[in-house]
Formats: C-alpha cells, sequence, structure tokens
C-alpha cells in the first residue's frame, strides 16, 4: 500500500496553508485530524520552502515544530521532520521523528547526513539545486528526468558514505524545486528515471503552482486537490511508494478506488 504523507505546515508564510496552523497547538491538532483521515506519516515544518521564501532563525523553526513533533509521536504517529538543519532534525529526532525530510538532500548542512546515520532514522533526500529564495534560477536542464536521477544519485553514494544504511533511504524527485512549469510534467511522466535507482521514491505535487497548466491559474483549492488526488493515483502506477499531500481524504479516497479497480 502505497505510503501518505500528511503536511503539517507550523508556519505562517507556506504557499498554500501559511497561517491556518502556525501556533503549535493549531499545527496538533491539524495533524490529528490528518491521521484520523488516513495519513500513514506526518511530516511537520518549521519553516516555509515555497519559491521566494527567506529563512528564519533555528530557534523559530524549533519553537513552531518541536512541540508539534513531540505531541504527534507521543500519539504513535510516524512522524517526519521537514527540515534542512542538522541541529533541528536532532532535536526533533529526540522528540520521537523517524524520518528527516531534508528538501536539500543534505547539501545545505554538512552535518546532516552524520546527523541521521548516527541516529539510524529514515532519510528523505530531496533533490535540490539552490535556496528556495532563488531556487528558479536553477531551473536549467537537457534531460530533467536523467538529470534529477543523477544528482539524487550522487546524494545516495554521500549518503552511504556518511554510514546511512541504504535501507533507510527515500528519493523525492523534488517537484517544484529549481523546476519551471513544463519541466515538473516532466519529472512526473520520466519517474522511472528515479525508481529505477533502487529505492523508495515519495512524490510531492500537493497544490503546487505547475498544476495551472491542466486545471487553470484561478482554480480553487478543491480542485487543487482533486489535481493532487490524480497524480497521486499516477505516482502510484508508476511505482511510488509514496505521496506528500495536504488533504488526506482526497487522496486516500482516489487510491482506494484505484484499488477496487483493480482488485486489490
Amino acid at each position: 500500500m502505497i505510503q501518505i504523507m500528511g503536511i503539517v505546515n507550523a508556519t505562517p508564510d507556506s504557499f498554500s496553508d501559511g497561517g491556518e496552523h502556525d501556533e503549535p497547538d493549531a499545527a496538533i491538532a491539524h495533524g490529528r485530524t490528518l491521521a484520523a483521515c488516513g495519513a500513514t506519516i506526518l511530516d511537520v515544518g518549521g519553516e516555509s520552502t515555497r519559491p521566494g521564501s527567506v529563512p528564519v532563525g533555528i530557534d523559530e523553526e524549533l519553537r513552531r515544530a518541536l512541540p508539534v513533533v513531540e505531541h504527534l509521536a507521543a500519539d504513535g504517529s510516524v512522524v517526519s521532520i521537514d527540515t534542512y538543519r542538522a541541529a533541528t532534525a536532532a532535536r526533533a529526532i529526540e522528540a520521537g521523528a523517524r524520518i528527516v525530510n531534508d528538501v536539500s538532500g543534505g547539501l545545505a548542512d554538512d552535518d546532516m547526513m552524520r546527523v541521521v546515520a548516527d541516529a539510524g532514522v529514515e532519510f528523505l533526500i530531496g533533490h535540490w539545486r539552490g535556496p528556495s529564495a532563488d531556487m528558479y534560477a536553477f531551473a536549467e536542464y537537457d534531460d530533467v528526468g536523467g538529470e534529477v536521477a543523477r544528482e539524487l544519485s550522487q546524494r545516495v553514494d554521500a549518503a552511504i558514505a556518511a554510514g546511512i544504511d541504504p535501507s533507510k533511504i527515500i528519493l523525492d524527485p523534488g517537484v517544484g524545486f529549481a523546476k519551471a512549469g513544463p519541466q515538473n510534467w516532466s519529472v512526473l511522466r520520466e519517474l522511472g528515471a528515479v525508481t529505477d535507482l533502487g529505492f523508495r521514491v515519495l512524490v510531492g505535487t500537493s497544490r503546487k503552482g505547475f498544476l495551472s497548466s491542466a486545471i487553470g491559474d484561478d482554480a480553487s483549492r478543491d480542485r487543487r486537490d482533486l489535481a493532487t488526488a490524480v497524480t497521486s493515483v499516477l505516482a502510484q502506477r508508476a511505482g511510488a511508494w509514496g505521496v506528500r499531500v495536504h488533504d488526506v481524504t482526497s487522496t486516500r479516497d482516489a487510491l482506494a478506488v484505484t484499488d477496487a479497480w483493480d482488485g486489490a
């Protein structure tokens, strides 16, 4: 069964739901709702990585995210910490996080892979070419799928060299990160280049801007969630291990209908 990672943004400025759950109590309640709706993993983040976002200090990231990780982990949920800072990852692991979701794949902080290796937790390696503040400056490719796969493979090599167990590695092709418009569709169509590396693959398309080329710039949140659910089904068909979404219910239902169609 494909894993559904529910997004818990404890931030005031995330691109889709910034400010809705920016205080710990609200984020904890939201995480519990996502779990009740069928999320198998809860991904907690204390800093937005939307295009153009400006980093916050580690103290603020910890203030936002740490209580959320602690409470959701205490509930028994599998919790992921969405951070590119090793110190934040270390504190979140102590609080119960079992996955480190690093959009930079360890490139933003040289200590990240050591922290993950020492803790023995799972490591979600995102495809990344530079900070969110100027990510589109790096969106130049001759062969999107092949280049994403090669660059992720290099990060896998670095992770294994740092002592991370290969069985703990998950790959994310980084839809929306240093990829503009049609390049995102190309990455999805060519997902096999990433799945062929032999690791679990997670796909995150939820509510992202590139969906507008299919459903229109003025699409409501509900329509973006429906489009996300369709991409979740297609990602499963393409061999993805998991999907990262804001609206768990629509994706859960779409996957359940697909399983029923297939007789699963």
